[in-house]
């Protein structure tokens, strides 16, 4: 874990103001078909492409989402469609923050990490507070801006956050009560009632889930204490990082992409939900280009590892993208005027394989 901690940056891009992972999408094409929609036609007309959403962490507008979700309620006559959606996900859709909760030792804990790091790694867009009192906490969330009609990512939110509670909760764990903005007609309410296994309140002034205060303390069943620890450091770095201009997003997109062998710009366009023409353009306002942030992450993280000396050549070749150590020597050479070997030498550091 040496190479993990000593690297100066994110391991990935994160998501903007605006934006959040597609995970939210997970199961949409298939509930789609099933209701006989046309999902890739609800998702084009939105401006979204399907083959974009097959990954998880591809982000997406916030409005996009809550527009499909309405568009796909009035399309299919669903009224319901967001908590239907959430009945095909689980708690998973908030990747390495769920796993962050899972390995908290109390419930309490636990509901921090989601408070904490769902703003940070999931979508910034999220406001998100715990309410304490003597016999009833909340769960409390709302939106940092104002995207219109979003009765049906409010029915997907409470759905998914419920699974979470009840995952870390244990299956004792009952939410009291449920409150949600949305506009609920009166014949919806038994059959959200049922799905949430508790009682529901409609044109509510925020959204809030309830349940009694005791399971604050109660102990997690899946805490783990060094994976509790792992995920909390890097998630800490990721939130004092802030890094929001686009310069260092995409630097963060270079660093986490380079040992998948796939680091273009284009690739970076699609991870930073823009154009290939956009995003140079925007690089272009700072004096830099695409290739020349890639070639300056390269420099940097090829000395971290050469001092490091926990890895060959090799695999150090393999890590910044270049198929041979040959490539990767020639690059080294012309960023320091050194082959690796005689960099590493210069520091008085043993030689490599």
């Amino acid at each position: 874990m040496g190479e993990f901690y000593s690297l100066s940056g994110p391991l990935d891009v994160l998501p903007g103001a605006r934006q959040m992972r597609a995970a939210n999408f997970g199961g949409f094409p298939n509930l789609v078909r099933h209701m006989g929609g046309d999902p890739r036609g609800i998702l084009e007309r939105h401006g979204l492409d399907a083959r974009a959403l097959r990954d998880p962490d591809f982000f997406i507008d916030c409005k996009a989402l809550v527009d499909i979700l309405e568009d796909s309620s009035t399309t299919l006559d669903d009224p319901l469609f967001g908590f239907h959606l959430a009945q095909m996900q689980s708690a998973d859709v908030y990747g390495c923050v769920t796993a962050q909760c899972r390995a908290a030792a109390t419930f309490r804990d636990a509901v921090r990490c989601h408070i904490d790091y769902i703003p940070v790694v999931h979508s910034p867009a999220t406001k998100m507070e715990l309410v304490e009192g003597e016999e009833t906490a909340e769960l409390r969330w709302s939106v940092r801006s104002d995207l219109g009609l979003n009765d049906q990512a409010n029915y997907q939110a409470v759905s998914l956050n419920v699974k979470l509670l009840r995952l870390i909760g244990g299956p004792n764990f009952r939410p009291s009560y449920v409150n949600l903005a949305v506009d609920a007609s009166r014949s919806d309410v038994p059959k959200i009632e049922d799905m949430l296994g508790c009682r529901f309140h409609s044109s509510a002034t925020s959204n809030a889930i309830a349940f009694p205060a005791r399971f604050l303390d109660q102990p997690v069943e899946s805490a783990n204490k060094t994976l509790f620890r792992l995920l909390g450091g890097y998630l800490d770095r990721l939130k004092a990082a802030s890094r929001t201009t686009i310069k260092e997003r995409v630097e963060d997109y270079v660093r986490g992409a380079l040992p998948s062998g796939i680091c273009s710009v284009e690739h970076c366009a699609k991870r930073l939900d823009t154009s290939v023409r956009t995003l140079q353009s925007q690089l272009s306002a700072y004096g830099v280009r695409f290739s020349d942030l890639l070639e300056e992450q390269r420099m940097e993280l090829a000395k971290t590892y050469l001092v490091e000396g926990q890895l060959s050549l090799d695999e150090v070749a393999a890590l910044l993208g270049y198929s041979e150590q040959s490539s990767f020597g020639r690059a080294f050479k012309r960023w320091t005027g050194h082959t690796p070997h005689r960099y590493r030498a210069s520091l008085g550091l043993p030689a490599l394989n």
